[in-house]
């Protein structure tokens, strides 16, 4: 910008002068003119043109393992020890056997609510195994297997879903609203996308203590049209936050397709345009998933940089018990995915395919596994739910007068209609 005033100045000098000092303004160069607007960095165009959708090929998916899991570049490998791969799948196998045993209990009315995750047990487990037991996760509500990786016991899943004496949450969520402060898992609340600007922030709070962690936050590509998600990507890219966005795009946000849903490319194409790292991968493929998220991570740590994956996965199960999925879906889309791509039958091929499975493991476990959830689920049916008095406690230090007053006048109700209550399934 000086140099283009200092040239203007020294052309009106050579202009107004003497006239054997003149010189014709075709003798001196004019310096190529870029635009200088602060909000972006671009060139000019002489031709009007608009940006075409779809004009670009799509991001590619980033993938490790073909489906009879078979490494495609050793490069790639995370080459992971066999105990590891092990606890992997484990973890992967025995979500899907509490997902059926619970599912069943809500269709035989034991408990209210339920939600599975059939299909996606690869983003979970994968992502959980990349990041330090440290680093902070905020889940939507199908996050199941991350606290599972962690080392959340069956007893604790089974109480908050049943919402029993022994749940940490005092019965006061609904079910498969998990959270643990041990493993640094936030407490999930149902409102869609709300967990995203409050990542945004624990991650910004991170960076000012200079702590040497990064935050994780889970959400479906459904949650990605809330309001809350686009507020979140713009603070993390302008504050530099140290987080790991991790979408899973599954297919379907309850029963809306993704081709309702948004008519660009995904979700990982949202990130250039917010400034943030971003990148596809294979969510069937736990190592794509695990490969990704170390790298994430590492960055988010090192370099302060937020980064957006995109996990592609497919929703097996319906969205929730709630919810019929077959009124929306055909049964052989859902078959596909089920028999021909699911993450847990194509780590079990990399397995068998290094003599580190075999089908009589395979038998024994799924057996053990069951006989651990059964044994879980029958303590949690057989424990009293909370007191009624933990209605009033943990929101004030000390109870104010006019929630003692509500205490009291449901203390006087019971006392008079008592008989009217199932207070014998009651803690006293």
């Amino acid at each position: 910008m000086a140099a283009m005033v200092a040239l203007r100045a020294l052309r009106w000098r050579l202009l107004s002068g003497p006239r054997a000092a003149r010189r014709r303004l075709s003798d001196f160069p004019v310096p190529e003119e870029k635009p200088q607007f602060p909000g972006a960095s671009a060139e000019f165009a002489d031709r009007l043109e608009f940006i075409q959708p779809n004009v670009i090929s799509g991001i590619p998916v980033y993938r490790v393992m073909d489906r009879q899991g078979h490494v495609l570049s050793p490069d790639q490998d995370p080459q992971l020890p066999q105990e590891a791969v092990l606890k992997l799948y484990r973890t992967m196998t025995l979500l899907n056997t509490m997902d059926r045993i619970l599912y069943e209990s809500q269709r035989q009315g034991r408990i209210s609510f339920y939600m599975t995750n059939y299909g996606e047990e690869g983003t979970h487990v994968g992502s959980a195994a990349a990041l330090d037991a440290s680093d902070l996760v905020f889940g939507q509500y199908r996050e199941a297997g991350v606290l599972m990786y962690r080392g959340y016991p069956l007893d604790l899943f089974m109480a908050q879903c049943y919402g029993n004496a022994s749940d940490t949450a005092k019965g006061r969520q609904m079910p498969v609203h998990y959270g643990c402060r041990e493993r640094h898992f936030v407490t999930i609340s149902s409102p869609l996308a709300t967990q995203i600007p409050q990542a945004v922030g624990a991650a910004y709070a991170i960076k000012r203590s200079d702590g040497n962690r990064a935050v994780i936050c889970y959400f479906g590509e459904g949650a990605a049209s809330e309001g809350d998600a686009h507020a979140g990507f713009n603070f993390a890219a302008t504050l530099e936050c140290p987080i790991v966005f991790f979408c899973r795009n599954n297919g379907y946000a309850i029963s809306t397709p993704t081709s309702e849903q948004y008519r660009g490319d995904g979700i990982a194409a949202r990130g250039p345009g917010y400034g943030l790292l971003s990148i596809r991968v294979d969510g069937n493929d736990v190592f794509a998933v695990y490969n990704a998220t170390r790298e994430a991570r590492r960055r988010a740590v090192a370099e302060n940089q937020p980064v957006l994956i995109e996990a592609m996965t497919y929703r097996i199960g319906h969205h929730s018990t709630s919810d019929d999925s077959s009124a929306y879906r055909s049964v052989d889309e859902v078959n596909y995915w089920d028999k021909q791509d699911h993450p847990i039958s194509r780590l079990r091929h990399y397995m068998v395919n290094r003599g580190w499975w075999d089908e009589e493991q395979e038998k024994g476990w799924r057996k053990s596994s069951r006989k651990m959830v059964m044994e879980a689920f029958e303590e949690a049916e057989r424990k009293p739910k909370p007191s009624p008095q933990l209605l009033f406690s943990d929101v004030y230090r000390e109870l104010p007068p006019h929630l003692r007053r509500q205490r009291a006048a449901l203390e006087r109700h019971l006392q008079l209609y008592g008989e009217h209550y199932p207070l014998e399934h009651f803690e006293k």
